[in-house]
């Protein structure tokens, strides 16, 4: 099938049958024919999703017992984060170094949330040939012009030298392609693996006094120094958020507390723990240094229909999302 030939070329017959046996797949794109724009996103998020399961090593043990279960995983949504900031490199500035990519692929921002106690802002990407069965976007701008200023020198410092992966003429023919033009199945493999690239840390290792100078004004922003905008999380759509939860807890999982309940009660969430990772820093001698950080993670979420209809609640809620994000602290 169409979809099939597509993960084959990008990660392998092997590693494109495991996602394919791990996630939930819409009917409407497991055939053959010509490559949609559908295609391009499904392939983009179940690349994405084996990516994050090869870094969180929690979520990839969840995932392996769904499997062995007997079931399979509903991708409800991917997140990441980024910087609304300028800087000396190529990448552009905030979501819009995504955003570029997500709207080639059939993506439309679907909201806004003003994530005020993090400083941040959170935008919601919905495909829009298939809401409920590709997997939304989370992408988070964070907005270092609300800390101090030698927290922004800091920051200026850190992502001063980002590098777009993105090629000049790929960046044009993303645009082509939002604009309904036609893929080859070959030129396909290229387009979802630049995309991909761009889901990564684009600036080179921070310093460890920067990465502590940023720790100690914000999480979130340390965060990013050492991961960019890798993949900060996937997320499962299960039919009892509660119920996964004390799964978990009994699997001897480190999850978070508490399940978030967005304002409408239709968005419940929580999340195990951020993996920790070792990542490397320049110390003040100028040597490079290891050491243990904060990670990304795997999420879970429950969504109830609207009322009235047949159609579920994709929205999001700042408050789960502000909730959520504290997995990832150095003391969640």
């Amino acid at each position: 099938m169409t979809l099939q030939k597509i993960l084959a070329a990008l990660v392998g017959d092997d590693d494109a049958a495991t996602l394919l046996r791990t996630l939930a797949v819409d009917p409407r794109l497991t055939g053959d024919g010509a490559v949609s724009r559908a295609h391009l996103a499904q392939a983009l998020s179940m690349v994405l999703f084996g990516d994050l399961l090869k870094r969180v090593s929690s979520g990839r043990a969840y995932v392996e017992q769904t499997l062995a279960d007997g079931g399979r995983v509903v991708f409800d949504h991917g997140a990441l984060r980024t910087v609304a900031w300028p800087s000396n490199g190529t990448l552009p500035s905030g979501r819009a170094a995504i955003a570029r990519v997500l709207e080639a692929f059939g993506y439309r921002q679907s909201a806004v949330y003003p994530l005020e106690r993090l400083k941040m802002t959170g935008y919601s990407y919905t495909q829009s040939d298939f809401s409920e069965s590709i997997a939304q976007y989370f992408v988070s701008e964070f907005h270092p012009e609300r800390f101090s200023p030698d927290f922004q020198a800091t920051v200026s410092r850190v992502v001063s030298r980002s590098i777009d992966p993105l090629p000049a003429a790929l960046a044009t023919r993303l645009e082509a392609v939002k604009d309904g033009a036609e893929v080859s199945l070959a030129e396909a493999t290229v387009l979802v693996r630049a995309a991909v690239a761009c889901f990564a840390r684009h600036h080179p290792e921070p310093s460890l006094g920067d990465y502590e100078r940023l720790k100690s004004e914000s999480a979130e922003m340390a965060w990013i120094a050492t991961e960019g905008n890798a993949f900060n999380h996937a997320t499962d759509r299960v039919a009892d958020v509660f119920a996964t939860a004390q799964r978990e807890r009994l699997a001897g999982r480190a999850l978070k507390e508490q399940v978030e309940v967005s304002a409408t009660g239709r968005v419940k969430q929580t999340a195990l723990i951020a993996d920790k990772v070792q990542r490397g820093f320049v110390g003040a001698d100028g040597k490079r240094i290891e050491m243990l950080v904060p990670g990304s993670f795997y999420e879970f979420i429950t969504r109830e229909r609207l009322p009235n209809s047949e159609r579920l609640d994709l929205a999001f809620d700042a408050g789960n999302a502000t909730g959520i994000f504290k997995v990832t602290s150095a003391t969640p």
